[in-house]
Parts: structure tokens; sequence; C-alpha cells
């Protein structure tokens, strides 16, 4: 299987946290600018953003452990897959750029580990953009009652070590084509190849994928949580971009993202999960805006 590249883009391999190797996509000037992707996808989904930013920024945009071309270790520990390891990830790859000080953009995932990172390493994360999601603690708090279908997933990748993989397995393509699917809200976020390339992707990723999840059930959480009870939050410039999911699931996103930044933008975006994809003006436009906070 190849897997498509961003043009203009030169690619690495670079170590991440305990050495384990990432793919990594770098051009550009300027300021470095890392950009995360989320599930289940790979670093090809900023293709448009990130050609866009590389006039003003070193845009950076890896596969996050586990998944795409980046290595795929075995989960050994709960910590393999914990957002504090996949932080110190991306960390350790822009330090080997030689950059000591980055811009942070996250979608899903991405955000998740985008998060992580700006809370361990505030002195190197200079601004945080979240695409389309909630903190961990956040998200299974405000997973309540029937409302809590829209993420089925997540509980059953919560589950210990063996059946979540292997009932994935059986029907992966089926599986992880389904939130393609359903989170494309009129089919134009990706086109068909690109859409083959995030299931294969994905297919081929399977134990990984599901030890990231398992994660935000467990050492994820136990960390959010920790945070919380000391008092500590975002202390960089923080904007968030979202679908209205406050509107359905009755939560008020900005108010619980106010709760971890005291320097925090949010606005919603008239768009599917995949809005880098789907409307990447808009989001090129909110990375310029979050980087001129900075």
């Amino acid at each position: 299987m190849t897997s498509p590249t961003i043009d203009g883009f030169t690619y690495h391999r670079l170590p991440g946290a305990d050495g384990v190797e990432l793919n990594v996509a770098v051009a550009g000037d300027g300021p470095a600018v890392v950009l995360l992707h989320g599930f289940p996808q790979t670093h090809y989904m900023w293709r448009h953003v990130a050609r866009a930013l590389t006039d003003e920024h070193t845009v950076i945009v890896p596969d996050l452990r586990g998944y795409g071309d980046s290595a795929k270790p075995a989960a050994a520990t709960p910590e393999t897959y914990g957002k504090r390891t996949m932080a110190r990830d991306v960390v350790e790859v822009a330090r080997a750029l030689g950059h000591e000080q980055l811009g942070l953009v996250g979608h899903d995932r991405g955000a998740l580990v985008g998060v992580r990172a700006g809370l361990d390493h505030p002195d190197t994360v200079r601004y945080l953009g979240v695409l389309d999601v909630l903190p961990t603690l956040d998200t299974w708090a405000v997973l309540q009652g029937v409302h809590a279908k829209v993420a089925w997933h997540l509980y059953l990748m919560a589950q210990p070590p063996g059946l979540p993989e292997k009932m994935i397995a059986a029907v992966a393509p089926e599986f992880f084509a389904s939130f393609l699917d359903a989170w494309d809200t009129d089919g134009s976020a990706f086109d068909v190849a690109t859409r083959r390339h995030y299931v294969d992707s994905a297919v081929a990723s399977v134990d990984a994928i599901v030890a990231d999840y398992r994660a935000t059930a467990g050492v994820d959480l136990e960390l959010d949580q920790a945070d919380r009870d000391a008092g500590r939050g975002l202390t960089m410039p923080v904007g968030v971009i979202s679908q209205d999911w406050g509107s359905q699931l009755g939560f008020d996103a900005r108010a619980l993202w106010s709760a971890w930044s005291d320097d925090l933008t949010y606005e919603p975006i008239d768009a599917g999960h995949f809005m880098a994809e789907e409307k990447p003006a808009e989001i090129v436009r909110f990375i310029r805006g979050l980087a001129a906070r900075a």
C-alpha cells in the first residue's frame, strides 16, 4: 500500500518518545506549527491547510504513533498510547527539526494530544488550536443517557484488551468506513481515493487505534482529573472551532473549555466533522488568527 503525500512537502522518519519513529511531512519557513490528525485518518487530512500555511510557517505534519506510516509499537503498558507519551512524540519531533517552540493545532484525537502537550509542556506550546473535540475529562462527563450512543465506539474500545480488537478486526473496513460516511455530512470532504487511504490505513492499525482510545478511559482520564483537582490549566492562547454538538447533547462547549483556559476563543462552524478538508479556508483563517495572538 502506497500512502499519498502532501505536494511540496519533504518526508522524514523522526524519533519521538522512547525512540518510536514517526512519519513526518515538513515544508515552509518561519515559526513552527504542528498539525495533528484525527480518527480514522492520517496526516494527509491536513493537505489543503498545510500547503496554505507554508508562506509564514514551518509546517510539521506527522502521523501520530500507531497511525498511518508511523511506527505501531505494541501497547506494553497503558502509557504506550497515552496522550502524555504522544505529546512527547510531538515535542521530540519538533526538536529534531530544530524547533524548541511551536504552535499546535489538532483535530479530534490529535487535539487530545495537543491538550496534553499544552498541559505538560507550556513553555514549548505557544498556542493551541482544537478542532471538534472536548477534553477527555469533559467528553466522558457529557456522555449521558441515550445521547451517549453517538460515541458508542468510545465504550467499545474502552474495554479490556482482546475482545474489542477481535471484534473490530472482523469487520474492520466496514467499521472505519462507517465513521467516514456518517461524519462527512454531504459527502464532499474527500474523494474516493482519499477515503480508501483512510480505511486501508486504519485497517492496518486496529490494535494501535484501540489502544489509543482505551487510554482515554484510563491513563488520559486520570491525568485530566489530576490537573483539574490541582487547578492546572492551559496557559497559552487557545482557540476552539467546532460543530454545535452542545445543542444536540445538552452542554455548553464554550463553558467547558473556559474551565481549562483563561485565554480562549470559541467559534462554531457550519461544517461536518472533517472540517479541515470540507472547509480548509476557514481552518486556515482560524489558525492564522490564533497564531497572531501568541
